[in-house]
């Protein structure tokens, strides 16, 4: 890497970090990104431009608001860095080529969806469907080559290949990952809906998939739903895990102090434990939107690896 452009590229990471945080904090909100100014979430004093340096002014501020001395989450000075390092990583990776672009902006919009939907369960149109429109206009401009393309292209006779262009391909396969991603996402979700009664997942969810497919492609957005649910299930079983324990001390530590016996005390306290683990699995609302847009830009990133050697001859 060059040094100059490294540290443009990170300094210019930076501050669009400190646009993301606004765009986190207004969108599922439901206000305008543009005005009015930043303000203190707390008492609304607008931040004058000396204290909106990315990164800097939250340590020169110690993570308070100048004016009522409010705590500011350090939420934003996490995204600030790691949409930094997000687009160093890029230039490292791709250089200053269209590739690197790609990447930067499918991170970038990931990053803001992830953080967003862990903190309001919601993931905003205003950043899924921009999303969708920018990973099939990027097909057409960087190759998706995927595995369909592949084998679509090798089906077809070679005075032929000469006269379609890539583009066709790569666009194809956008768009096959797109509506292999929702159709998915929109079928369990309908499955669940009719199988339990209540609502399982958002259709922001089926939105967030169709643009993570159209910049990914059919294999890797496959990829990218096997990875998401295996770690929202390990997620799950985990949380499950950690209130049966918890309850567990607590309901002991009630029956300790009562005259039931301590064998009684020990078995009333796990039954009780485990109805209180399954109720916190059955109405925990839990953002699934956090996993698919991890592994999505994991699977971009480094999935064609990983399958590579899963299937390397033995």
């Amino acid at each position: 890497m060059e040094p100059f452009f490294a540290v443009a590229i990170f300094a210019f990471g930076l501050c669009w970090g400190s646009f993301l945080n606004v765009c986190i904090y207004r969108l599922p909100r439901g206000k305008s990104v543009v005005t009015p100014r930043s303000a203190c979430p707390h008492c609304g004093d607008p931040i004058p431009l000396y204290h909106n340096v990315p990164v800097l002014s939250w340590l020169i501020l110690r993570g308070k608001c100048r004016s009522c001395k409010q705590p500011i989450s350090p939420r934003y000075l996490v995204i600030e860095l790691l949409t930094g390092l997000l687009f160093l990583g890029c230039y490292a990776h791709f250089g200053l080529t269209l590739a690197a672009l790609k990447c930067a902006v499918l991170g970038y919009l990931l990053l803001g969806l992830v953080f967003t939907d862990a903190e309001t369960k919601l993931l905003p149109d205003a950043m899924t469907l921009p999303g969708l429109a920018l990973g099939i206009v990027f097909s057409l401009v960087v190759p998706v080559n995927d595995l369909a393309s592949r084998i679509m292209f090798g089906l077809v006779s070679p005075a032929l290949r000469s006269e379609i262009s890539w583009r066709v391909w790569s666009l194809s396969d956008s768009l096959l990952g797109a509506a292999v991603g929702a159709s998915f996402l929109y079928g369990a979700a309908a499955i669940y809906l009719r199988t339990r009664g209540v609502e399982g997942m958002g259709f922001g969810d089926v939105k967030l998939m169709a643009f993570i497919g159209a910049f990914l492609g059919t294999k890797l957005t496959v990829l990218t739903i096997f990875a998401a649910s295996l770690a929202g299930s390990l997620f799950g079983l985990s949380t499950i895990l950690a209130v049966w324990i918890k309850r567990i001390r607590r309901n002991k530590a009630r029956g300790s102090s009562s005259r039931i016996s301590s064998s009684i005390s020990s078995h009333e306290a796990r039954r009780r434990a485990w109805q209180s683990a399954r109720l916190a699995f059955r109405y925990y609302e839990m953002p699934f939107g956090v996993f698919l847009g991890g592994m999505g830009l994991l699977s971009f990133l480094f999935g064609n690896r990983l399958l590579h050697w899963y299937w390397r001859p033995l």
